[in-house]
C-alpha cells in the first residue's frame, strides 16, 4: 500500500512537470540582437488582420503581423478589461519577419498604463 501511494505521488509530480510551459527561450533577450518595443494585441479584434479566432499579433512600423513562438493565452485572459482583445499593449520583442509573420525569440509584455481618475 505504501509503495502504491509513493508511486502515485511520483507520477503526479512527473506529470505536473511535463505540463508546464517552457518560457525559458523567451525569458532572456539575446544581447547581440536589438530589442524592439512594439504594439501587441489580438490581430482580429484590434489590429485589423483577417483570421478565424483570436490570435496574437504585433504592429511594427504601422504594419500588423501574426506572431509565431508565443500564443495569446500565454499572457493572461485575452478578454479581460486589459486583455489583448480589448486593449492594445506594448511589449519588448526580438525576432524576425518570415513569410509575413513575426517569429518571436523573446517576448516581454510591458505593464499597462493605468488611467488617472480625476
Amino acid at each position: 500500500m505504501k509503495s502504491i501511494i509513493i508511486l502515485l505521488a511520483l507520477s503526479f509530480s512527473v506529470l505536473s512537470g511535463l505540463c508546464q510551459v517552457d518560457n525559458t527561450k523567451k525569458a532572456k533577450p539575446d544581447p547581440a540582437k536589438k530589442i524592439q518595443v512594439v504594439e501587441v494585441s489580438c490581430g482580429e479584434c484590434k489590429l485589423g488582420l483577417q483570421g478565424d479566432a483570436c490570435d496574437l499579433a504585433v504592429r511594427i512600423k504601422g504594419k500588423s503581423y501574426f506572431v509565431d513562438g508565443t500564443k495569446i493565452d500565454e499572457h493572461g485572459d485575452a478578454h479581460s478589461n486589459n486583455g489583448f482583445c480589448k486593449a492594445i499593449r506594448k511589449a519588448e520583442v526580438q525576432g524576425e519577419i518570415v513569410n509575413d509573420r513575426f517569429v518571436v525569440s523573446y517576448f516581454k509584455l510591458l505593464p499597462s498604463k493605468k488611467k488617472k481618475i480625476k
